[in-house]
C-alpha cells in the first residue's frame, strides 16, 4: 500500500513543506526553522550537482513524505557507488499506512537507477520504531556513526 503517495524531485516550492515535516519530529523541532535564506541557499547547492536528490511524496497536491538521497561513488568494495539515504520523514496522519514503504521503494528505484548496488542510510539511537521499520525492509544495523559539529 502507498497510502496514495506519487513521487517527485522537489522543488523551490515545496522547501517550507518539507521543513514542516522536518519541525514534525522530536530532533527537528529544535533545530529547524530560522532564516528562509539558508534553506534556499542549502536547496541550490543541492541542485548544482547530479549526486544530491531531494524527493517529496505528495497526495492531493500536498506534500507529506520527503527524504535526501545522496549518489557516492568510492574506491572501497570494489568502487561500489552507494545512495546515502537521509531526512526521511512521512506525515504523522501517513504512518502506518504504507507510506514509509512507498517512500523506501522509491528511494530504491532511483538509487537503482542512479548505479548504486547499496543503499544505506543513518538514524537517530532514539529512533526505536524507525529501527524496527528499516529492519523489517531488509536493512541490517550494520555499523557505528559518529558525528562533530564543525560550527
Amino acid at each position: 500500500m502507498s497510502a496514495g503517495l506519487s513521487f517527485r524531485p522537489a522543488t523551490q516550492a515545496d522547501i517550507a513543506d518539507i521543513l514542516a515535516l522536518l519541525r514534525d519530529d522530536f530532533r527537528g523541532q529544535g533545530r529547524e526553522g530560522g532564516d528562509m535564506a539558508a534553506y534556499d541557499a542549502a536547496f541550490a547547492r543541492m541542485q548544482s550537482g547530479p549526486d544530491a536528490h531531494l524527493i517529496v511524496g505528495e497526495r492531493d497536491g500536498r506534500v507529506m513524505a520527503t527524504y535526501h538521497m545522496h549518489v557516492m561513488h568510492g574506491l572501497s568494495r570494489a568502487g561500489t557507488t552507494r545512495a546515502q539515504i537521509e531526512a526521511v520523514r512521512v506525515s504523522a496522519d501517513l504512518r502506518g499506512q504504507g507510506a514509509g514503504k512507498a517512500l523506501m521503494a522509491d528511494a530504491e528505484a532511483r538509487a537503482r537507477a542512479a548505479g548504486a548496488t547499496l543503499m544505506q542510510l543513518t538514524s537517530d539511537k532514539a529512533r526505536d520504531g524507525a529501527h524496527q521499520f528499516y529492519v523489517s525492509l531488509g536493512f541490517t544495523p550494520s555499523h557505528i556513526g559518529f558525528k562533530r559539529e564543525l560550527s
